[in-house]
């Protein structure tokens, strides 16, 4: 468990905390957002406790919550850390409440995200992926500095829902 803060222009990301359960499974438990996640949708708040918990342990992702400064309101979750597929790049993913989509968060959260690697660690190659028929994924990566190098495969943690992937990739040594 890391103790980074990071502020933007509309968000504040932090570490997500055990408490912050209820507000995660209002998307996690959202099909529409499930759809293109690793994870199958949650069924029930004590999986969500079971999850943030796995996250108190010491580890090279850091996970942090991104909270909506104009309400206080805990919008999504991203990471950032060593690609274990890729050496020398540092990997990143997002999720955002499905109310939420449309609005730059995602882009905004993974440029800090991005900008807290190359700071603190001096990063500058980062990847990413996303299950192809998520277009907007895409686009944040784009926004992001990345671009596509090939395609994958992605495959929901239980083994059940295979689908193409694409891959992106860049190096960013100029982040603002």
């Amino acid at each position: 468990m890391h103790n980074y803060i990071i502020e933007t222009e509309r968000l504040i990301l932090r570490p997500l905390k055990i408490d912050d359960a209820e507000a995660v499974y209002q998307w996690v438990s959202d099909e529409r957002v499930a759809k293109y996640m690793v994870y199958n949708t949650y069924t029930s708040v004590d999986a969500v406790v079971d999850w943030l918990t796995s996250l108190q342990a010491p580890d090279e992702e850091y996970h942090f919550g991104f909270v909506r400064k104009e309400d206080n309101l805990l919008v999504g979750s991203g990471s950032i850390g060593p690609d274990n597929k890729k050496i020398g790049f540092w990997g990143f993913g997002y999720n955002l409440r499905y109310d939420c989509w449309g609005n730059g968060y995602a882009t905004e959260a993974t440029k800090a995200m991005m900008k807290f690697a190359n700071k603190h660690f001096d990063v500058v190659k980062f990847s990413s992926s996303h299950v192809e028929q998520n277009k907007a994924s895409g686009h944040v990566m784009e926004k992001c500095g990345l671009h596509f190098t090939n395609y994958g495969e992605f495959q929901k943690l239980d083994g059940s829902n295979k689908m193409r992937s694409m891959e992106y990739e860049g190096e960013i040594n100029n982040l603002q």
